[in-house]
């Protein structure tokens, strides 16, 4: 069993393995743990909160903890985290003693901790037993029970794990417990495991024994002279490791994954009509590809995991050619589009700025009227660097650029019409942009009910174009910029041209 958990520790490729048909599965998962500080609360009930009806409904409860002011609660929440949605969350403590209403009396905390859940659908089984657990005296018997803590990013410990209490032994085997890798290490093989011995009592205020740490990594060696650990405590007991194995998790997605998304999603590739991304794409891109003269546009990707490695990207190039990020017109926009869904998985958080600092930079070598440029983004309305994007405008609010924002799906678009500007001019670090170079419209208030989505589209193009020639003349005029002399007439070979006076 042994030489099969290591080569599992080996093939840290199987746990990690980047694979972009989980796009069509929420981002991450997070895991929040709950405990409290000087209340004497003995249990926690979490509700979450419908996005349409607003109601709210029990997601889960803590298990009960009596007789004592500070429960740590070994039952975790483990929610998906979708990051293009506000998620509200309540949690309720049902107390032995009120939490307030004692004036001057400090009334105890409440802390919640998060951290997003690593990838490894992994459970470890193990077993322990120990000798000689005992602190106080050396001629009444224990009744002792262990707590497992994982150690977190910032330093701090969480509980993960607390076996039954053995009654009346210094010598305790303990039952085999299993216990998802995750929720033991994150997926961090290294990540310090520590373990605290305690003698119940029946009043609450356990004593505690002694302590050791260990690691997921060093557990996965299996029953050996590498787990057998000394306690902290008059008669340095020992406490051995008897069993351990890994067994993976599959889910209902493992046996039926295939499509790069679900019917559901805004980006769903469906065989016999395009989704709202396309369509608006190709609303207005075929417009403005008319004023480019070689029809070739680089096209940019943001909030997603690329291969080979998993790295959340927002300036990525559609086609996946770094160098080369120019598609052919907006048929090869739409090709690199539909490729990169196939390759990529969206993730969050949704950051704007990346790209439209792209497009300065390249504005912002091109100031003498001969080019102006056009960033249409397409989004589902979710911005995660609100005040980053706002200081990118306003810096591109100088060059020759315009910015048009189309919005897909049924999202509040409250973020993308304050970038807008037409009410209020946007600013950043109190200075004002110098123009208004953004245009949003949601793509929804152009859904041709009739099903004739040719007018519809030709009225979506027309709004979303209809402030790029004032935005065009405002960076011209302000610059002094006077258009190129006119060409003199066409004269066909071999004909005089005459003026008659």
């Amino acid at each position: 069993m042994e030489g099969d958990v290591m080569d599992k520790l080996d093939d840290m490729a199987s746990v990690y393995e980047f694979d972009p048909f989980t796009g069509n599965i929420p981002a991450t998962k997070v895991e929040i743990t709950v405990s409290c500080s000087c209340v004497q609360t003995i249990l926690c009930v979490l509700y979450t909160q419908g996005i349409e009806t607003k109601q709210w409904r029990e997601f889960g409860r803590t298990e009960v903890i009596d007789n004592t002011l500070n429960p740590d609660f070994v039952r975790k929440f483990i929610l998906d985290y979708f990051f293009e949605e506000k998620q509200n969350l309540r949690f309720d403590f049902r107390l032995e003693k009120p939490l307030g209403g004692i004036p001057g009396k400090k009334c105890g905390t409440i802390i919640l901790s998060a951290e997003e859940l690593g990838n490894c659908r992994d459970s470890a089984t193990m077993q322990f037993c120990a000798n000689k657990l005992d602190k106080k005296d050396f001629f009444g018997k224990s009744d002792p029970f262990m707590v497992f803590y994982r150690s977190n990013e910032d330093g701090t410990f969480t509980i993960c794990h607390k076996t039954e209490v053995v009654k009346n032994t210094l010598n305790p085997v303990w039952q085999s417990f299993t216990i998802p890798v995750r929720a033991l290490c994150n997926g961090d093989y290294d990540r310090t495991i520590k373990v605290e011995v305690y003698d119940w009592d029946r009043d609450g205020s356990h004593d505690f024994i002694g302590e050791f740490t260990t690691s997921y990594r060093e557990l996965a060696r299996g029953q050996s002279q590498f787990n057998v650990y000394e306690v902290s405590c008059l008669q340095t007991p020992q406490v051995t490791l008897l069993s351990f194995s890994v067994e993976s998790e599959f889910t209902f997605l493992d046996y039926i994954k295939g499509n790069p998304s679900q019917s559901t999603s805004l980006h769903y590739m469906n065989p016999y009509q395009m989704n709202a991304y396309a369509m608006a794409l190709k609303a207005v891109g075929e417009i403005i590809q008319d004023y480019d003269s070689d029809k070739m546009f680089p096209a940019l990707g943001f909030g997603a995991k690329l291969p080979p490695d998993g790295r959340v990207s927002h300036e990525f190039p559609l086609n996946g050619n770094i160098e080369n990020p120019y598609c052919n017109g907006i048929e090869g926009i739409l090709e690199a589009y539909h490729q990169s869904l196939k390759t990529v998985q969206l993730y969050g958080p949704t950051n704007f700025a990346p790209v439209v600092n792209h497009v300065a930079r390249y504005a912002a070598a091109v100031q003498d009227g001969s080019q102006y440029f056009v960033l249409l983004i397409i989004t589902d309305g979710v911005i995660s660097d609100m005040s980053q994007t706002k200081e990118a405008i306003v810096n591109g609010a100088k060059l020759p650029m315009s910015i048009i924002i189309v919005g897909v799906g049924q999202a509040e678009f409250d973020a993308m019409v304050e970038l807008d500007g037409d009410d209020i001019r946007i600013s950043s670090r109190g200075k004002l942009a110098e123009r208004d170079i953004v245009q949003f419209v949601p793509f929804r208030d152009y859904m041709d009910r009739t099903g004739n989505h040719v007018l519809s589209m030709a009225r979506l193009a027309k709004d979303v174009l209809a402030e790029i020639p004032d935005q065009f003349i405002s960076y011209m005029k302000s610059r002094g910029i006077k258009p190129n002399p006119a060409p003199p007439p066409y004269t066909p070979p071999g004909h005089t041209h005459h003026t008659q006076i």
